[in-house]
């Protein structure tokens, strides 16, 4: 049984229900409770929140755990801690493993090493076609019988319209959203970064935003053809927002999340070559960071996504054309939302709190992201204050191919608690 819990005096956010007070909170069994009876009260562990925020534990859907053919970069384990010291209850799994997550035994395999080593809840994708070629599609019905919450390719993205479309009517039989990352392959073979005048200054092969958007087009097409849900992962260009934008007026069922670090940077930022500044997509210009971050706030895109996605140092420490794309996201998504949406002025606390909780949860229909009384007790509380320095010895990540290494950061999370479990506390942060 779980234990009882009190957290005192905290500001509590949870903004699926309207809720900015200062208050205390109670858990029981695992849920979140009104007013516990005095014999309850008595036994409670105590949590003083004074001066911090109490809110709805955050959501990711994506992140790169790393569990199969990782090369020691992630475990479910470091992982999920990961994500805990970040403030999230629930990831969402990308099927990137090898093998592929593109068959029941794959499936099974990485629910048992949930079960055994995960401190949070982990939810799996799919593949949408075998090995996450682009060529053949993976046993979707058998996939959601296995208990996948969505399929996809991601990173990668099927070049073959026709494979895309067939995904999309066998996803809808199974009420399975698809999850897809938009790069056309053919366009943006080769490049490294955003196709602009940065990108001539460094002499790197450009990456044009059609690639993207040409790719988020044919999502709304068939997503109007064969009435699925396709979910656009990690959009970073202002096109895309305006096409998401007609989509969403028009009632297409598509919904699409934006990275953290796509919110706070753009290309100016690659002037000395930093592989830990590289990612899939690229960084863009200031326009496209703007468009971004309006489009979060006024819910043309649906949430924040980590896209955490975690190499070695000595996999980035190579020339930029031949380092791998990715970034780690979990532990420094707090700060960078803080930053870019706070203390820019452009949105409030409770604006970046629901792109966290319930907005993801929204997306793939999870009762989770709120402290409604009977919830499940999924609770972080963080100090927007706190400061903190982004160096591998202060993560819980195996990796640390962050943008932000060496980096001071502000805001930190201090309590998480997963299903009225205490798992992370401020003698940890």
């Amino acid at each position: 049984m779980s234990e009882a819990i009190w957290i005192k005096n905290g500001r509590i956010i949870d903004p699926a229900n309207g809720r900015d007070e200062v208050a205390d909170l109670y858990i029981a069994d695992g849920r979140i409770c009104e007013a516990p009876a005095r014999k309850e009260s008595e036994v409670a562990n105590v949590v003083d929140a004074s001066g911090k925020i109490v809110a709805p534990g955050f959501i990711d859907l994506r992140a790169h755990l790393r569990e199969l053919g990782g090369g020691g970069r992630e475990t479910i384990a470091s992982g999920t801690r990961a994500a805990a010291a970040g403030g999230f209850t629930t990831v969402v799994c990308m099927p990137d493993v090898s093998p592929a997550a593109d068959n029941p035994g794959t499936i099974r395999y990485l629910q048992d090493a949930i079960e055994k080593d995960a401190c949070i809840d982990v939810l799996l994708t799919g593949s949408i076609t075998l090995d996450r070629k682009g060529e053949q599609l993976a046993p979707i019905g058998s996939l959601k019988q296995s208990g996948v919450v969505a399929v996809t390719d991601c990173p990668a993205s099927t070049g073959n319209n026709e494979i895309f479309r067939r995904s999309l009517e066998y996803a809808a039989m199974f009420d399975l959203p698809i999850f897809d990352l938009p790069r056309d392959p053919f366009l943006a073979s080769n490049a490294v970064v955003h196709e602009g005048a940065q990108a001539l200054r460094l002499g790197l092969r450009g990456w044009p935003r059609a690639a993207e958007e040409l790719f988020v087009y044919r999502a709304v097409s068939l997503a109007m053809l064969t009435k699925a849900h396709v979910h656009l992962q990690s959009l970073s260009s202002a096109g895309s927002v305006e096409i998401l934008q007609r989509a969403k007026e028009r009632g297409v069922p598509v919904t699409a999340d934006v990275t953290p670090h796509h919110l706070a940077l753009t290309d100016s930022t690659l002037a000395d070559y930093n592989t830990n500044l590289k990612t899939n997509p690229p960084l863009r210009e200031e326009s496209d960071r703007q468009a971004l971050l309006a489009g979060l706030l006024d819910g043309t895109i649906d949430c924040i996504a980590t896209a955490h996605e975690p190499y070695l140092e000595h996999e980035k420490d190579m020339e930029f054309d031949l380092a791998p794309f990715g970034v780690i996201g979990l532990e420094t998504a707090l700060s960078v939302s803080l930053e870019s949406i706070v203390k820019s002025g452009a949105g409030s606390v409770s604006d970046m709190v629901a792109a966290l909780t319930h907005r993801p949860a929204s997306v793939l229909g999870l009762n989770k992201g709120t402290l409604s009384s009977g919830a499940i007790a999924d609770i972080v509380i963080f100090d927007q204050k706190k400061e903190w320095i982004v160096t591998p010895e202060n993560l819980e990540s195996l990796s640390s191919n962050s943008p932000w290494l060496g980096k001071n950061m502000t805001g930190r999370v201090t309590h998480v608690i997963s299903a009225g479990q205490h798992i992370r506390d401020s003698s940890l942060a």
